[in-house]
């Protein structure tokens, strides 16, 4: 008795699954029995076949590639390529071979691609190199069941003389921005150095106001207390008057207090007018 036929398809890889040539059906993970087939003239059964298709995520590497730039720079360049099948049907059927079919696209657009842009734009912004390989060929992979997941140049190999040329260019650069930061470094200090300064003196000349303004402060409210206390002692003095002239034996009183303080001082002189006051029409001799 014959064994029995059967395929596996593991989660990595999808199944075509034909009769007779013709596909009828893709298939997922899983185990799938093959019928026997059988040709006995009159009676016959369709033959089947499966093919399988790694669905993963692979690499593909382009190397030596040597290309012309738009400025006619002779350069070669590595590309690596990550891509993943997304439909099984279209990878084998739109295509001989999908993975050569995308070793092609991929030398045609790193071609275009390179094509369009000189020898200083390359060194400069690689990552727009490989942007424009990736956007000039992701469409095309998708119409024979191919996601292009990255595209990137892993290496660019330049003539001998050309790479002694990008070395003494790449170290004036290097000299050139350091002494750029050397400067831009120097215009700072000084910079600080200045906003120092400036600062100093405005808070210099913020002290020397504020000095002025306590002092002139201090002056008016000196002034003020002074002309208060003489007004307090002419307010005193014009008390006292009123009340010496309303009762005149105070005043009488005041001088024989200041009379008895005079006399407990030897030095003090005294001088007393003892002419009689005059009578009413009488005249002094």
């Amino acid at each position: 008795m014959a064994q029995k036929r059967e395929v596996i398809i593991k989660d990595t890889h999808r199944g075509l699954w034909y009769e007779d040539g013709v596909l009828k059906k893709v298939l997922a993970a899983g185990r799938y029995p093959i019928p026997r087939h059988v040709d006995l003239g009159f009676y016959r059964t369709s033959r089947v076949e499966v093919a399988l298709v790694d669905i993963r995520e692979r690499d593909l590497t382009i190397k030596g590639q040597e290309i012309l730039t738009a400025d006619k720079v002779a350069i070669r360049v590595n590309l690596l390529v990550q891509f993943r099948v997304t439909d099984p049907r279209a990878a084998l059927h739109k295509v001989e071979n999908y993975e050569d079919r995308l070793y092609s696209d991929i030398q045609l657009a790193a071609r275009r691609a390179l094509a369009s842009m000189n020898l200083e734009d390359i060194l400069t912004n690689r990552n727009r190199l490989s942007e424009e390989i990736l956007r000039d060929v992701k469409e095309a992979a998708s119409g024979y069941g191919v996601e292009i997941l990255r595209a990137d140049v892993k290496d660019l190999i330049f003539p001998g003389n050309l790479q002694d040329v990008m070395n003494r260019v790449l170290t004036a650069e290097r000299m050139a921005q350091a002494q750029l930061v050397e400067a831009r470094t120097k215009a700072e200090t000084q910079k600080l150095e200045a906003q120092t300064r400036a600062a100093t003196q405005r808070t210099d000349a913020e002290a020397q106001a504020e000095a002025k303004r306590l002092w002139a402060q201090a002056d008016a409210e000196a002034r003020r207390i002074a002309m208060e206390a003489e007004q307090a002692g002419l307010r005193s003095r014009e008390q006292s008057a009123a009340v010496y002239a309303t009762h005149p034996v105070l005043m009488r009183l005041q001088e024989l207090e200041t009379l008895r303080e005079l006399a407990r001082s030897a030095a003090a002189r005294l001088y007393i007018n003892f002419d009689s006051p005059l009578k009413p029409g009488e005249e002094k001799e």
